[in-house]
């Protein structure tokens, strides 16, 4: 199996760029746009480089055991498809990307193929939700972004019913944030999602859930009641080290925010000049 091949790729929405991660042998960067987007490493698929995915995996860990069928709202290099088919052994996997390309490249330089029970969609989040069957997951993983913003048709209320439907009554829904000062687009997601699931939780780093500066926020979702109490043991004890807000806290951070409606305008967060430099 040959090694992939460091440098610049075109891909069907710009430019991609794989780095090699000097530190770890077999670790490769897929950076997009100058925004890095996913780190796999290709002899331990359950190193996890990034907090955000980490506190994903902190989630994923604290649900019943056993395999899971999963869908993946937006590839990248499938970094979660990759740790989950190490970490609980067959599961299915559906992973949604638009970009043909990407897929394309993924296959042929991060050994894709490699990873078992694993179907890619080639087709944008809400063409693609359309075409899933009523409660056919149990996880949902809704991480797809447009350079470090994360695109508002994907988080409305019309959107999050579908992500509902997709869900099986004791399924889970992970969606990945980005938002800097005052949270505004976080609160008014996290309103949409409170609208479409009983039971709701956040995770992030005190600095980012205080809005002191942009990153990344988890939300967890589900028709059923979540592991709070093992969730937030986890994440204050992981590399990342989060907080979680759940019941009154979340409510109070929420703040009478409005749902996110399609085809409402939406200011999407922009990240500071030079935070990916």
């Amino acid at each position: 199996m040959r090694d992939p091949v460091q440098g610049r790729y075109p891909v069907t929405y710009g430019e991609v760029e794989l780095l090699r991660d000097l530190d770890r042998p077999d670790g490769w960067m897929l950076v997009m746009n100058g925004v890095a987007q996913s780190y796999v490493d290709l002899a331990d698929p359950t190193y996890l480089d990034f907090d955000y995915v980490r506190l994903m995996a902190e989630v994923i860990g604290c649900l019943p055991e056993g395999p899971l069928d999963a869908v993946h709202i937006g590839g990248g290099a499938c970094t979660l498809p990759r740790y989950l088919a190490a970490a609980r052994p067959g599961s299915r996997h559906i992973v949604i990307e638009p970009d043909a390309e990407l897929v394309r490249l993924v296959r042929e330089q991060l050994r894709l193929k490699s990873v078992p029970r694993l179907k890619v969609r080639v087709l944008d989040g809400r063409a693609a939700a359309a075409g899933l069957d009523d409660a056919s997951a149990d996880l949902v993983v809704l991480d797809a972004f447009s350079g470090a913003v994360m695109p508002a048709e994907l988080a409305t209320t019309e959107y999050l019913a579908e992500m509902r439907r997709i869900l099986r009554p004791g399924g889970t829904l992970l969606i990945n944030v980005a938002d800097g000062k005052g949270l505004p687009f976080a609160r008014r997601l996290l309103a949409t999602v409170l609208g479409a699931f009983r039971h709701v939780l956040l995770l992030a780093e005190p600095g980012i859930l205080r809005g002191r500066r942009f990153g990344n926020l988890i939300v967890a979702a589900s028709p059923a009641e979540l592991p709070v109490g093992a969730v937030t043991r986890r994440a204050a004890g992981g590399l990342t080290q989060a907080r979680c807000l759940y019941g009154r806290e979340l409510t109070n951070f929420v703040a009478g925010a409005a749902p996110i409606r399609d085809g409402e305008p939406v200011v999407s967060p922009v990240p500071p000049p030079g935070l990916f430099d």
